[in-house]
């Protein structure tokens, strides 16, 4: 099963202010959710307490090393990113990189697709980005318009890089 990114930016490859998302379309957020169902999502420690509470009807695997966050039945809690990597392995399902920005870093050299929502604006005082490289080595197969100006594109490694 694959490993893939899932992420919106915008014109700044902007994906976050204040330790949310800068912006709320639903139509991305209904593409999310069907898109990551039946898998398993990774994400940060911050990404985390954004949440209401487990994403349902997926594998929730929170990356920290905090102490205070432990695993309980409907969240995993992992150390690092080779027990994710192993745990994706052992999985029948792809697994969905969902940020935040430390956790997009480091799992870059192991994703081998990549899910870009491109969000048409620029946020003002935004404080999180993607690293403006995150596509290098990839190559867009599918473009899908969302709604109005939402877009989103579908990126493969490029076969020489795999």
């Amino acid at each position: 099963m694959a490993i893939i990114g899932i992420v919106a930016i915008d014109h700044n490859f902007a994906i976050g202010k204040d330790g949310k998302l800068p912006w709320h379309y639903s139509a991305d957020m209904k593409f999310f959710k069907e898109t990551t169902i039946g898998n398993t999502v990774v994400m940060g420690r911050r990404t985390w307490l954004t949440l209401k509470g487990p994403l349902k009807d997926r594998t929730n695997v929170i990356l920290s090393r905090d102490p205070e966050i432990t695993s309980n039945d409907s969240i995993i809690v992992m150390r690092d990113v080779d027990s994710v990597i192993e745990l994706s392995k052992k999985q029948d399902a792809h697994l969905f990189v969902i940020g935040g920005a430390k956790v997009y870093e480091a799992f870059l050299p192991y994703i081998q697709r990549w899910v870009v929502t491109e969000v048409p604006q620029s946020v003002e005082g935004a404080d999180t980005f993607m690293p403006v490289n995150f596509l290098e080595g990839f190559e867009m197969y599918e473009l899908r318009q969302l709604d109005g100006d939402l877009r989103v594109k579908f990126y493969e490694r490029s076969p020489s890089r795999r």
